[in-house]
């Protein structure tokens, strides 16, 4: 039997995992069932662990940077890859599988959470104490709610579905399109559930909180530009920080993205993020690298796979005025350029450490991508003793979804609340902290155009800039991207310059995939309210 769109779901056969290392730790070979199983916290958080790993592997591989950067321009896809060149050149069709990996990867998220969240609600009648269980649905609909946030931007009108087994009984009518409002509500309504329900301490590292749930709830609403509660939720976070440090900004920017130990791993900044294990490999492991290192650093001779270099950062990004600004040390530790070393990033093409050449003065490395340049974030380096980096370059780097980062410049784009400028002190305090971190001056008042561009140098690469250009409607949107060069350089050095265009409103989310559409007809008719 077709359902109406690709959730994959297995109530019974979600795997309890141990608690005593990582939550992905040691999957058990038993598959539980509700009426044997789920008795304990550490049953339900066997299951809530899956929802930081697999159930996201395919939007990951390649479409998380292709959304969120290839889209916003600050990386370059090579020319010529059909894999990337749809979203290089904003021609994305319904039959692109980035499109359905992306579609596939959020539904499969949250089709999984909303499983367990009435799995665990149908289990509360039978224990004496189920607190726990509450722990577990909120931890359950936070993963609904980011799911479905990621739908309502990347989609726009989407289908919501609240419990995917219904989908498997006969006569169950085929489910529309809703309207992207209701779908933004829906995931606010998860997540403060969340928010009422969660710890505020996690009880084991990596795991989301109280405040995860706020900050997530700010992004939404900043989004919605809803300025007062985005400003009040990231308020509450920022207080919290200020008043424990628990929270903060991680001082080692760079750490955070070139080591999966677990001091960045676990770093105070992180407040949501996928949780990889290297030796799940194709299963579970972040792939990233493989993607995005130069090759001569990944493999052990400078011939063969890894290291694609399949997108690498854009001219855009590389120039002072539109990116990284002279003395932005953020530069340096997102991007590798000639000249870039890391004295621990050690194989044996490389015994003294990694060196980035584009000179070809060591013929054997000589590396000329199309902006002579490589992504440094999410590449841990050569296999050390200090990591495991899997011969197919999978890690155990974390992919973070919200960083303590975001919720301060949030903050002070609400107090902006869409006005031309400010100089409110704690705006300033909040985006200040953020700018000075990067190694650059403070400012004294900030615009809207002050904080997208901070927001594009401090989140470049992590899937997240294009909702930035999005959110600022068709008329802004056209004219930042009319504003960037994605051209690359040949091996003369000649610049191909390439201007992409967004010429309709319609090109500001992706298109409802072909074979759900082909499924479910309904999705190609006019978006309706969940919400009556």
């Amino acid at each position: 039997m077709k359902t109406n769109f690709t959730i994959i779901f297995f109530a019974a056969a979600l795997l309890a995992v141990s608690c005593k290392k990582s939550f992905l730790d040691n999957p058990s070979e038993t598959g539980p069932t509700t009426e044997n199983y789920y008795t304990n916290a550490a049953q339900v958080n066997g299951a809530t662990g899956l929802l930081y790993n697999s159930v996201w592997n395919d939007w990951s591989d390649k479409a998380f940077i292709s959304v969120g950067d290839v889209l916003g321009g600050t990386v370059t896809g090579v020319q010529g890859n059909a894999q990337y060149n749809s979203f290089y050149n904003f021609n994305i069709q319904s039959t692109d599988g980035l499109v359905m990996d992306t579609w596939k990867s959020c539904y499969k998220a949250a089709g999984q959470a909303s499983v367990l969240i009435h799995t665990f609600e149908d289990k509360k009648a039978t224990v004496s104490d189920p607190a726990f269980l509450d722990v577990g649905i909120a931890e359950a609909k936070f993963i609904r709610g980011f799911a479905y946030f990621y739908i309502g931007r990347a989609f726009g009108d989407a289908p919501i579905v609240d419990n995917p087994v219904n989908l498997t009984k006969a006569g169950t009518p085929q489910t529309p399109k809703y309207l992207q409002k209701d779908v933004l509500r829906f995931a606010i309504e998860d997540l403060k559930f969340a928010e009422e329900n969660l710890p505020e301490i996690a009880a084991q590292d990596g795991r989301v909180t109280r405040y995860s749930a706020k900050g997530m709830l700010a992004k939404v609403y900043l989004y919605l530009k809803d300025y007062e509660n985005a400003k009040l939720k990231a308020k509450e976070v920022m207080d919290y920080a200020t008043s424990t440090n628990r929270i903060g900004l991680n001082p080692d920017y760079q750490g955070m993205f070139t080591s999966s130990d677990i001091a960045n791993k676990n770093n105070k900044e992180m407040l949501f993020s996928l949780r990889w294990l290297a030796s799940m490999g194709w299963n579970g492991g972040n792939r990233y690298m493989l993607y995005v290192g130069p090759q001569p650093l990944l493999k052990p001779k400078p011939t063969g796979g890894n290291g694609y270099s399949a997108v690498v950062p854009s001219f855009d990004m590389l120039n002072a005025a539109t990116g990284y600004a002279i003395g932005d040390l953020r530069r340096g530790w997102s991007v590798m350029q000639q000249g870039f070393h890391k004295a621990d990033w050690v194989n044996e093409n490389f015994p003294n450490g990694f060196t980035y050449d584009t000179t070809g003065a060591t013929s054997d490395f000589k590396i000329q991508t199309g902006t002579r340049s490589n992504i440094q974030k999410y590449v841990v380096g050569a296999n050390r003793s200090s990591e495991l980096v899997t011969p197919d370059s999978h890690t155990s780097m974390s992919t973070y979804i919200l960083r303590y980062a975001d919720v301060l410049l949030i903050y002070a784009e609400s107090v902006l609340a869409g006005g031309g400028a400010t100089s409110d002190a704690s705006a300033l305090s909040a985006f200040n902290a953020v700018h000075n971190r990067g190694g650059l001056v403070s400012l004294t008042s900030i615009t809207l155009d002050n904080i997208l561009h901070e927001r594009k140098v401090e989140f470049a690469f992590e899937g997240d800039y294009w909702f930035d250009i999005q959110r600022q409607g068709f008329a802004k949107a056209q004219q930042m991207i009319a504003a960037q060069e994605r051209g690359t350089v040949g091996g003369n050095g000649q610049l191909t310059s390439f201007k992409a265009a967004l010429t309709s409103a319609k090109q500001l989310f992706l298109p409802v995939p072909q074979p759900e559409t082909v499924i479910n007809p309904l999705l190609l008719e006019p978006a309706v309210a969940y919400y009556k």
